[in-house]
């Protein structure tokens, strides 16, 4: 039996009220459609590159207000909301990049913090220091969810496939790679890395993205995608316009990838 979820393409603003009404918005329609869960892109609730200007809106999660909203509007509608990330505040002052899985009764079932920080300089001219406000996380998240076992990313993990070679060992049925990617780096490797890590877990890669022109002058690359687990994709929602998307997912599909390519059951560890 096959699941049905929705990916929603966002260009968040510095306004986390108006980002969260975006985000109850795809729910509501989600739930008209009989969408299990929502996946959501890297930073929802704000993207601000002023930092002063951004540090009156990350609190501690519990203060959170676009949580906040979220957690009501998933009791509301009875859909599950895999929030790509917010920026949040942590007890020992630092902030965290956290994504949240929010259930259907509006309960967090699981809170996953962004190890790999992006700091970079791009042959444009772009320089991204995300190491000097966020602290990484140091742990694998798995949950357990109505569309299988999910996995959870964050945008520059994709690049590093230990995190990926653990989560395929816990047989995830599907990974979220939610994102904020730059345009150029998005043109040359964003495709291709993405259908990388679902053949490679032999599990479905939803990948939910920020698009298009921000209102702190940022440009992201957009392409939100659903990826089965035989690399191909089943939905691309290009590089225009925030929109939402629907797929459905298939535990047939997964058993029959692991089967007819027993990648992960082959899997030796290499120790020299």
């Amino acid at each position: 039996m096959t699941t049905r979820i929705s990916v929603l393409q966002m260009t968040s603003g510095i306004d986390p009220e108006a980002n969260a009404a975006t985000i109850e918005a795809a729910l509501e329609q989600g739930s008209a459609v009989g969408a299990a869960m929502l996946f959501t892109p890297e930073m929802s609730g704000l993207i601000d590159r002023d930092r002063t200007r951004a540090k009156a809106h990350i609190v501690p999660e519990e203060q959170d207000p676009v949580l906040s909203r979220i957690r009501d509007a998933a009791a509301r509608t009875g859909v599950w909301a895999a929030i790509g990330s917010l920026a949040v505040l942590r007890d020992d002052g630092r902030f965290a990049n956290r994504a949240f899985v929010i259930d259907a009764s509006g309960e967090i079932r699981a809170r996953y913090d962004k190890i790999h920080m992006f700091d970079v300089d791009l042959a444009t001219g772009e320089s991204w220091r995300e190491s000097n406000a966020y602290a990484p996380g140091d742990q694998v998240v798995t949950v357990e969810t109505p569309a299988g076992k999910l996995g959870l990313a964050i945008c520059y993990d994709v690049r590093f496939p230990a995190l990926f070679e653990a989560l395929g060992r816990q047989r995830c049925d599907i990974i979220a790679i939610p994102a904020a990617f730059t345009v150029p780096t998005g043109q040359a490797h964003w495709h291709i890395m993405q259908r990388a890590r679902a053949i490679e877990a032999s599990a479905y890669v939803v990948c939910a993205a920020q698009v298009g022109q921000h209102e702190d002058g940022r440009a992201t690359y957009g392409h939100s995608m659903v990826i089965d687990p035989w690399g191909d994709v089943l939905i691309d929602l290009g590089g225009d316009e925030a929109t939402l998307g629907f797929v459905e997912i298939d535990p047939a599909r997964i058993a029959e990838i692991r089967k007819q390519l027993p990648s992960l059951a082959n899997k030796r560890l290499i120790t020299k």
